[in-house]
């Protein structure tokens, strides 16, 4: 009788990021066990110390001769650009309105949504912000931008 090899498990945390999943599995899957913990994370080459947000697996620079690291997107950031849309792709209908923006954070910029509850007359280019992880009604994760 030959010996049945167990089938490796499948690693589909990411299946739990946004209102809309369209992927369970990535190489960047620990970004759901930062999100869990209340932490928004990305990650750094160790070779030449470029930041990514979202996260990467490998450096673009690098390729292959890279060794990525997490860090977690700490402080403050400043509203770079931001967007109220009246229009949604297919799953994000129920969320309109809502809006989106870019936080420079220096060394890195991070692209995101803005917490529902924030008011848009409170928005305004420069403004002190911070990403925060959140959890949605239906259990999803995600994480939202929130005055400083």
């Amino acid at each position: 009788m030959a010996d049945k090899k167990k089938k490796p498990e499948i690693d589909a945390r990411f299946k739990k990021f946004g209102t809309v999943s369209f992927t369970a599995t990535t190489k960047v899957n620990d970004f759901i066990d930062y999100l869990e913990d209340g932490k928004v994370a990305g990650t750094r080459c160790k070779t030449c110390g470029t930041y990514y947000f979202p996260p990467r697996s490998q450096c673009y620079k690098c390729l292959d001769k890279t060794e990525m690291e997490w860090f977690v997107v700490e402080g403050t950031g400043k509203l770079a650009t931001f967007s109220e849309l009246s229009y949604a792709p297919v799953g994000f209908g129920d969320d309109l309105p809502y809006a989106i923006a870019v936080l420079d954070y220096g060394d890195y910029k991070v692209f995101g949504r803005i917490a529902p509850k924030v008011p848009m007359d409170q928005v305004a280019v420069g403004k002190e912000m911070r990403a925060k992880a959140n959890r949605l009604p239906n259990g999803q994760l995600n994480y939202v931008f929130e005055p400083a």
